[in-house]
């Protein structure tokens, strides 16, 4: 199966930026679309952005114009870069691998904090 592990989370202030990045391993890398989804204190997990095997990328309302994302096979890594953060951008963001509902893969997470 597919493991994913999340890193570069960390307390940043309004106005920052913090890239995350995703580690993948197992099989299919490349098929997978990719995703990540974020889960504040008390809130249902909500969809952030994603990219297609084909490059295809979408984004969350809240996040499109300031987050972008972006993946390298041949690293088996993917990245989400946030600027202009938000105190509301406060979650925990997740790394998920998707190729349906049987391929659907989740890392533990990372906290992401902005504050002053």
């Amino acid at each position: 199966q597919v493991q994913l592990v999340e890193s570069g989370g960390g307390l940043v202030q309004p106005g920052g930026s913090l890239t995350l990045t995703c580690a993948a391993s197992g099989p299919g890398f490349a098929l997978y679309e990719r995703r990540w989804h974020r889960q504040a204190p008390g809130r249902e997990r909500e969809f952030v952005a994603s990219i297609s095997a084909d490059g295809t990328t979408k984004f969350a309302d809240a996040v499109k114009g300031r987050f972008a994302i972006s993946r390298d096979n041949e690293k088996r890594m993917v990245y989400l870069q946030m600027n202009s953060l938000k105190p509301e951008d406060t979650a925990v963001y997740y790394c998920n691998a998707w190729r349906g509902i049987l391929s659907d893969f989740w890392g533990q997470g990372t906290q992401v904090t902005v504050s002053s």
